[in-house]
């Protein structure tokens, strides 16, 4: 929940309904800027910058590209992802995120414009190939919505075109404003899940499992689809037994033609980010596991410890769920043969799946891919 002791806008902003709006939901008033500098500087003078911009709000415009690819590594298969970036940092606290590391400083930012949205989405909208397109990498999609027009405008604005689907990732229940909109098949509303022992330990301020799955119900009972995301998936004692009932919790609540894809991965971390759960997460144990420098400089599970984890979940997956597109996020080919026995090496190949599996629950223009 975005609940701010300082708001700040950017005096160049125009006071349209969007803005009136989110200044009408948070407290206190906003302080008007002619730049970031009084926010970094607040947030910089702070102990704790990290934990401190969580209650920081800068309601600005988004300076540069609106839409992004996803930044992934040249060396492990990538998604073909693409960013709606209309906001950065997040109000929960989870020991592992990368965002920490990502922003310096970490703010709080809301990218008002939807005249800039509607116009960044039109060539993607009306072109000669479909998208996959989402606005949790830099920020938790729905932290937003209890404050902000936002997720509800862009469920209308997707739903009325069938090229692109719209994900909206999140660890909250902050759905109900959405359910009763016209959404065409076209927004995906998408959970990260972990064990409720990690939930409890390692998420601060997210919402438990069984309510993400809870709300994931809902939303399929207004006929949205739904995606997960086992990522990061750590590893400890029992956490095999652990991440298989989190499957299996999944498809007790939703059926897998509801599910348009599932992402999985290990835990996996810039080095320097070590240092800041230490500091900010002293109990946590996550940064100690068995890890090794990987091809693109990040820390890493050894490899047999990823692929034995992987190939327990293959097998509930397969047993559950045989029609649901399964993949690594950031894995080689050895990873995938010995987990699922194949590898889309050939450029597109996990994207093109991925577009196909959209396409068959979403109804996006099956001619296009």
């Amino acid at each position: 929940m975005i609940n701010p002791t300082r708001v700040f806008i950017d005096k160049d902003l125009d006071l349209t309904p969007e803005i009136e709006y989110l200044i009408s939901k948070v407290k206190p008033i906003p302080e008007t800027v002619a730049d970031s500098k009084p926010v970094y500087d607040l947030i910089n003078q702070a102990d704790d910058p990290v934990g401190f911009a969580k209650k920081v709000l800068y309601i600005t415009s988004n300076k540069g590209a609106l839409i992004r690819q996803c930044p992934g590594t040249s060396y492990y298969t990538c998604c073909d992802y693409t960013i709606l970036h209309c906001g950065t940092y997040c109000t929960m606290d989870c020991a592992y995120c990368i965002l920490q590391a990502y922003f310096h400083p970490p703010v709080l930012q809301y990218f008002a414009g939807f005249d800039q949205y509607a116009a960044a989405l039109e060539p993607i909208f009306h072109g000669d190939t479909v998208f996959r397109i989402g606005t949790g990498e830099y920020t938790d999609s729905l932290i937003w919505e209890p404050v902000s027009l936002m997720p509800r405008f862009l469920v209308e604005k997707f739903a009325a075109q069938d090229r692109a689907v719209l994900e909206l990732k999140t660890k909250t229940v902050n759905i109900d404003a959405l359910l009763n909109l016209e959404h065409n098949r076209k927004t995906i509303l998408s959970w990260s899940v972990n064990t409720p022992e990690v939930i409890a330990s390692q998420e601060r301020g997210t919402a438990s499992l069984v309510a993400r799955l809870k709300a994931a119900a809902k939303a399929v009972s207004k006929g949205f689809r739904v995606t997960f995301h086992f990522d990061p998936i750590f590893l400890y004692p029992g956490c095999e037994n652990a991440y298989e009932k989190v499957v299996q919790a999944i498809f007790n609540h939703v059926s897998p033609k509801d599910v348009v894809w599932i992402s999985i991965g290990t835990f996996r971390f810039m080095p320097h980010l070590k240092a800041i759960i230490e500091a900010r997460f002293p109990d946590s144990t996550i940064p100690y596991g068995e890890f090794i420098t990987g091809i693109d400089n990040k820390m890493r599970y050894f490899k047999p410890l990823r692929i034995a984890i992987y190939q327990r979940l293959a097998a509930v997956f397969r047993q559950l769920a045989p029609d649901v597109a399964v993949y690594f996020c950031m894995e080689d080919e050895e990873v995938w043969m010995k987990t699922f026995g194949f590898f889309p090496g050939k450029p597109k190949a996990l994207a093109h799946m991925l577009d196909r599996a959209a396409a068959d629950r979403c109804g996006l223009d099956a001619s296009l891919i």
